[in-house]
């Protein structure tokens, strides 16, 4: 109210561009998880366009926008954790062949280890590993990102971690790398 008596009304910003504001704080760490958990750049595109989409829709019922991020991860986390369990359901046609030379992305021998370790979990094991050592979340929060319990985040990792190890040992790497 102004000293006329005049009642002014804030400027609120509108949903579109609070939602904006919001989510683009978001893109670049979720393309890069979208990423990991996918190999694959392009399908991680439309994992975090998918879930930018599913967030838009589902926006009216995010109640504190202070969670916006843990909110907007859990759609991600879901819709990639679709897409890797319907891989499971694909036929691959055909493989594209082994590319011969120098890496163009720099991976190193110790990188193509853990990758294709990491393709040799389960679903639910590679998100968990994934959210706990590529994004640095906490038990906790890996549990509210995919609606698990505590208990089972830490079961899911345990066998994860158990798995890299065998994967390392078994293509003569040392574990030290999967303990880190």
């Amino acid at each position: 109210m102004t000293d006329q008596g005049v009642m002014v009304r804030e400027k609120v910003p509108d949903r579109a561009t609070a939602f904006e504001r919001l989510s683009a704080g978001q893109l670049s760490a979720s393309y890069r998880l979208a990423a990991v958990l996918l190999r694959d750049s392009i399908e991680a595109e439309d994992a975090v366009q998918d879930a930018l989409l599913r967030a838009w829709r589902g926006w009216p019922r995010l109640r504190d926008p202070d969670r916006f991020e843990a909110w907007f991860q859990r759609i991600l986390v879901n819709g990639c954790h679709d897409r890797l369990r319907q891989r499971k359901h694909w036929a691959r046609v055909a493989q594209l062949p082994e590319r011969s030379g120098p890496d163009e992305h720099g991976r190193s021998d110790e990188r193509a280890t853990l990758l294709q370790a990491l393709d040799a979990l389960t679903v639910d094991q590679r998100v968990a590993v994934v959210l706990r050592y590529f994004s640095d979340l906490t038990l906790e929060q890996i549990a509210e990102r995919t609606g698990s319990r505590v208990g089972t985040v830490k079961s899911r990792l345990h066998h994860g971690l158990r798995a890299l190890r065998a994967a390392y040992e078994a293509a003569g790497r040392p574990t030290a790398e999967v303990d880190r």
